[in-house]
């Protein structure tokens, strides 16, 4: 499930507008200074900016590497949660009968049964990407300007409606109270379903070989759980990012002291055949330090909103998208009206959330 179609270069521009005119005027102050002030002695030698800038590439594309693998990986925990949760579904229909049971039940009581635990797989599903939407302090999207303008206008489900009244929609008000009560809700929310799997199968309602099994698939989404709060609960090592974070902008800061008499040394030697290069063409230093300044600083961006896939950024794991696909399969696969049955979270410019 892609989160966003396509990005333009307008998209980017608009999102980084701030730090590119920063490097546009810090590039002109520079090539003022240099050219029209005199002040020659800011000059530093292109080979040695040339260093720092392959060894800051490579640095930004290490971020950019283990970023994305990070997001791919939790791509792959939410897909995981898709597939066990139709198997659930699926299973909960099957498995629940009166063919071995001691007191055979009505059919309405077992409707009711197989309701209760498919809609406390939903309220798990709902617990969970609540929890991986909580802020942790190492999380930086929002200490942005422009991701905080995204995050204002974005539709994010789980800062609209609080956990408490989305459990309240899947639970009884008992179980809802104990939920509440715990730390780790989403944990809570699998112990009753296995309490419930067991109170049937003593009954006989499940037969002792579907409740292993139903039980291994508890057990899965355990494993999904954990693997998803593992991403959520260990950032990105912190000394990593910081000092990409620094690199990139020292070489930033770097590049127009080089470049302007790079561009000055090209104006003499064109200057035969193009005299007036001689007087304008260092000027195209400012421009082309805009560029590359803006390309090193996007892709470490980049990198940085993409270490925690949760966050609720562009470019994150749709959770909630996904979440509610999947509600809306188990629901429909109980034959439930269509109108009693939640419509899929809106999309804002073409974002999943």
């Amino acid at each position: 499930m892609l989160t966003k179609t396509r990005y333009s270069l307008k998209d980017m521009v608009l999102w980084t507008r701030g730090e590119s005119l920063f490097f546009v005027v810090y590039a002109f102050v520079i090539t003022f200074l240099y050219e029209v002030l005199g002040f020659v002695f800011i000059d530093m030698p292109w080979t040695a900016i040339a260093l720092v800038g392959t060894a800051v590439a490579f640095i930004v594309g290490f971020q950019n590497n283990a970023a994305y693998g990070r997001i791919w990986e939790a791509r792959k925990i939410w897909g995981g949660i898709v597939n066990t949760s139709r198997s659930w579904g699926m299973m909960i229909q099957a498995m629940l009968s009166n063919e071995y049971a001691i007191q055979p039940m009505t059919g309405d009581e077992l409707t009711k049964h197989k309701q209760q635990l498919v809609y406390r797989h939903i309220a798990w599903l709902t617990a969970l990407r609540h929890a991986m939407r909580q802020t942790k302090k190492w999380e930086v999207f929002e200490k942005h300007r422009t991701n905080r303008e995204w995050s204002r206008i974005a539709y994010i489900p789980e800062r609209v409606t609080s956990l408490n009244d989305d459990l309240l929609l899947y639970l009884s008000p008992e179980e809802h109270s104990y939920v509440m009560s715990k730390d780790n809700k989403a944990a809570a929310l699998l112990y009753l379903q296995s309490n419930h799997l067991k109170d049937l199968k003593e009954k006989k309602i499940i037969w002792e070989f579907a409740f292993l099994n139903l039980e291994n698939k508890l057990s899965e989404m355990f494993d999904l759980q954990g693997k998803s709060e593992r991403i959520k609960n260990f950032p990105y090592p912190r000394q990593y990012a910081t000092l990409s974070h620094h690199f990139v902008w020292l070489f930033l800061l770097m590049l127009p002291l080089a470049l302007v008499s790079e561009f000055e040394s090209i104006a003499q030697k064109v200057q035969i055949h193009f005299p007036v290069a001689d007087t304008y063409f260092v000027w195209l230093a400012v421009p082309f330090c805009g560029v590359v300044s803006w390309i090193f600083h996007t892709m470490m961006r980049i990198g940085t909103v993409g270490e925690n896939p949760f966050e609720g950024s562009a470019n994150d794991v749709p959770i909630s998208t996904i979440a509610r696909g999947i509600e809306r399969d188990l629901r429909q696969l109980m034959n439930e009206e269509t109108e009693a049955i939640p419509s899929q979270f809106p999309e804002k410019f073409h974002v999943q959330m």
